[in-house]
């Protein structure tokens, strides 16, 4: 499964190593099985396209690709979910500056 330096171990290491876990930090690359080659190979190259634009190319080639064959809905979805900090994280004073009563 070594990709011979073309980069699709890098691909496929790093989909295996994001799906784990089920967030954007997925498991360490440490983590990532042998089959896709050595971790410091895939972090180092994965680290030099983040920076050199390589995974922007990558992305704007399969979205021509796929608008092209007409495969693209194109529907967009805005997330209007709002967070709220704790009062401490949004810079309200400390207990000590409001007379000891916070709201």
């Amino acid at each position: 499964m070594r990709d011979g330096g073309s980069g699709g171990g890098v691909i496929t290491g790093r989909s295996w190593r994001r799906s784990r876990g089920g967030s954007a930090t997925g498991a360490p690359w440490r983590d990532v099985p042998a089959e896709f080659g050595p971790w410091q190979t895939l972090w180092k190259r994965h680290r030099r396209w983040s920076t050199d634009g390589t995974y922007q190319v990558i992305f704007d080639h399969v979205l021509a690709r796929q608008d092209a064959a007409g495969k693209l809905d194109w529907l967009v979805s805005a997330d209007s979910t709002i967070v709220r900090a704790h009062q401490h994280a949004a810079g309200a004073p400390a207990a000590g500056r409001t007379g000891g009563k916070i709201e």
